[in-house]
């Protein structure tokens, strides 16, 4: 199996997240992840999963103002025009029976706060033609800036083996 992995981080715990989730694809399947300005660039993946992943910012998918508000907050470069919600909404439609995975990035606390990233781009791959293997998933983050919460990546690299388990069960169902 192939599977690419994108993403969109800003604070450098999304592409944490990325990279545990391909560490636990690994065993089954070749995985590649890209940031998602460099998935802009490259040419439409001919892979058999397709995950995608990102923040949640004010409720949903990051925008152009919230990326140029994270960017002053941290010295890492933080790409502002492109993101996942841009990737997303450009996108080609899929040919039938494509599959993907989504994945966000949410503020443990307040737990009651609203919105995930990872719903906003299941509802977007859904209409793009996916068919969606296993719900959109939040992994938590202590703070807006991180670091991940205790447990977090245990937990992130179990979900990756739980989408290659799903995906090779819907494989053999056709």
């Amino acid at each position: 199996m192939r599977v690419r992995v994108v993403y969109e981080s800003m604070f450098g715990n999304t592409a944490t997240i990325a990279e545990a989730i391909a560490q636990g694809l690994g065993a089954h399947a070749a995985v590649e992840v890209l940031e998602v300005t460099t998935a802009a660039q490259a040419p439409e993946p001919a892979v058999d999963l397709l995950v995608v992943g990102g923040p949640t910012h004010v409720f949903g998918l990051s925008r152009v103002r919230t990326r140029r508000d994270a960017a002053t907050r941290t010295t890492a470069p933080v790409a502002v025009d492109t993101g996942i919600r841009e990737w997303l909404d450009s996108a080609l439609p899929v040919p039938e029976g494509a599959r993907a995975a989504a994945f966000g990035t949410k503020a443990a606390h307040p737990r009651w706060l609203p919105g995930s990233a990872a719903r906003g781009i299941g509802r977007r791959l859904r209409g793009l033609g996916y068919r969606l293997v296993g719900d959109p998933t939040d992994f938590l983050v202590d703070a807006m800036t991180g670091p991940l919460s205790a447990g977090e990546l245990d937990r992130v690299r179990r979900w990756g083996e739980k989408l290659a388990r799903e995906l090779e069960r819907s494989a053999h169902r056709g």
